[in-house]
């Protein structure tokens, strides 16, 4: 059947391989719009009007779960149709909840041909379905299960505790998306438009600044030292002062040496 899609993903790699592995599972899709985050997604949604969406959970402007409610709030009030909701997620419990509650889909990054082939088939049957019985239906109770698993959702974005902690940090890696295991990472240093992801094994980049990380980390694992600096306190080896008596960080196996600014000191009190 023919159907038509927005994807909504502030990563631009993302999308695009999003895209590539749709055009493989599912070449009759179209795909109508591209979104870059939250706002657009729901700007999107209320103009083309698309039978689906694949919405990244963590977006600027609007999380993906905020932008799924803001839509399911339009259908509620009829001005759009409510599309199938798709997440494309690194963090396995939402991912779970969503599937489990049956009225939304997932994607974990980076989507899998394989995995993508069972959530195409699924959304494919209900949209049949949903062909095959036009009118509003149950509609009204999809809406109504859908908003409350949101607002579960958007619980745990606002701070469920551990459980919500970034678990995976999605990077580029020369041509290539990796996904690295947060508990591997020994440091995160941001310039204007970057910030370096170091491994005792290799060296990423991201487009995610500092003060977006601080709130998706475990704080009692990651530390600020610096306003452009992060550090697994697991990977930290030692502190000492240099000859103008700044506060340094050394990190086990590494050479480096990371300034802890005045601010900071504290968490080193007495070393």
């Amino acid at each position: 059947m023919q159907a038509r899609a927005v994807i909504a993903d502030d990563e631009p790699l993302m999308r695009e391989q999003l895209r590539a592995r749709l055009a493989e599972v599912w070449p009759e899709l179209e795909i109508v719009a591209e979104a870059r985050n939250g706002i657009e997604a729901v700007e999107r949604t209320a103009a083309l009007r698309p039978d689906l969406i694949f919405l990244d959970i963590r977006m600027p402007g609007k999380t993906g779960v905020e932008a799924a409610r803001e839509i399911a709030a339009l259908a509620s009030a009829g001005d759009v149709s409510l599309p199938e909701i798709v997440f494309v997620t690194a963090f396995d419990q939402y991912a779970i909840e969503a599937f489990e509650q049956g009225v939304v889909d997932y994607v974990l990054k980076p989507a899998e041909r394989e995995r993508l082939q069972l959530t195409v088939e699924r959304i494919r049957k209900r949209l049949g379905e949903r062909a095959a019985q036009p009118g509003p239906g149950s509609a009204a109770g999809t809406q109504q299960a859908l908003q409350q698993l949101l607002e579960r959702l958007q619980s745990q974005l606002n701070g469920g505790g551990a459980a919500g902690f970034l678990k995976w940090i999605q990077a580029t890696v020369g041509q290539q998306i990796q996904m690295i295991p947060v508990d591997e990472v020994l440091f995160f240093v941001s310039d204007e438009k970057y910030t370096r992801v170091q491994t005792a094994q290799q060296e990423a980049l991201i487009r995610k600044p500092i003060k977006e990380l601080i709130a998706e980390l475990d704080p009692n694992q990651f530390w600020q030292i610096h306003r452009s600096t992060l550090v697994n306190a697991r990977a930290i080896a030692g502190v000492s002062r240099d000859f103008r008596g700044r506060q340094l960080v050394s990190i086990k196996g590494r050479p480096d040496k990371l300034e802890v600014s005045r601010s900071y000191t504290h968490l080193f009190k007495g070393m």
